[in-house]
């Protein structure tokens, strides 16, 4: 059996999403509409979650969480100080915490339940904002590249820790090996392996085309990180349906 908690999904895009735009936004660099932007985009997420759990699941502390990330967000929609973007993601790691723990399946799991949930935090908000800085570079073509740079290699970073974490006991590895039946014929664990090789390969290739001067090396460095936020969601959301059920 399949499943997915959809609510502390869209709670987690939000708060990564929000936690690496103070990431690209502390240089003082992006202009003020890239804030707007990302700020109301994941603050709509946030109540996105909200609702999804009140019909789907309440878990509590989630959705507060998800209410105060939202308010905090569009709180802050116009701010010109980088460090208030931080405030948002604080306040969603009590309901992210909380509904690992919910989903957990005993005391031992409780651990690993809590890592996956705050490291995919990290990762998919780290490859949507990539992806969406990118897209920026066509509203001011002026930003240093650097901070493109940094995105990528905060993708880099994460990506090996969203591995591990899905591998560890109850993990794909048993997915992998036939252990926990994925509902396919292990077809769905084959389809992870490749999705979570194939989003490191991207994120190494689009920080090699970024050596590139010219200009189209923004532009092929955003279509990759399109195809990686498609193989970094496989990799977390098919991992964590198949683990949940």
């Amino acid at each position: 059996m399949i499943r997915l908690d959809a609510a502390t999904v869209m709670l987690q895009w939000s708060a990564g999403g929000l936690g690496f735009l103070w990431f690209t936004t502390r240089r003082g660099v992006a202009g003020p509409g890239y804030g707007l932007l990302l700020r109301a985009t994941f603050a709509a997420f946030a109540a996105i979650s909200v609702a999804l759990g009140a019909r789907y699941g309440v878990v509590p502390l989630r959705e507060a969480s998800g209410v105060a990330v939202a308010v905090a967000a569009l709180a802050t929609l116009r701010t010109r100080r980088p460090s208030l973007d931080l405030v948002a993601p604080v306040l969603a790691v009590p309901g992210l915490v909380a509904a690992a723990a919910a989903a957990a399946d005993g005391a031992g799991g409780t651990a690993v339940s809590i890592a996956r949930v705050l490291v995919g935090t990290a990762f998919l908000g780290a490859v949507s904002d990539a992806m969406l800085l990118g897209h920026w570079y066509l509203v001011q073509p002026g930003m240093p590249r650097r901070l493109l740079n940094e995105m990528t290699t905060a993708v880099i970073v994460t990506w090996p820790f969203e591995v591990a974490v899905l591998l560890l006991p109850t993990g794909m590895v048993s997915v992998l090996n036939g252990t926990v039946d994925d509902g396919w014929d292990g077809v769905l664990g084959w389809f992870w392996l490749a999705s979570a090789v194939l989003t490191g390969v991207l994120a190494f290739v689009t920080r090699a085309a970024l050596r590139e001067r010219s200009y189209a090396a923004v532009m092929a460095a955003t279509g990759l990180m399109y195809l990686a936020i498609l193989t970094a969601f496989c990799t977390d959301i098919v991992a964590r349906a198949l683990l949940a059920g």
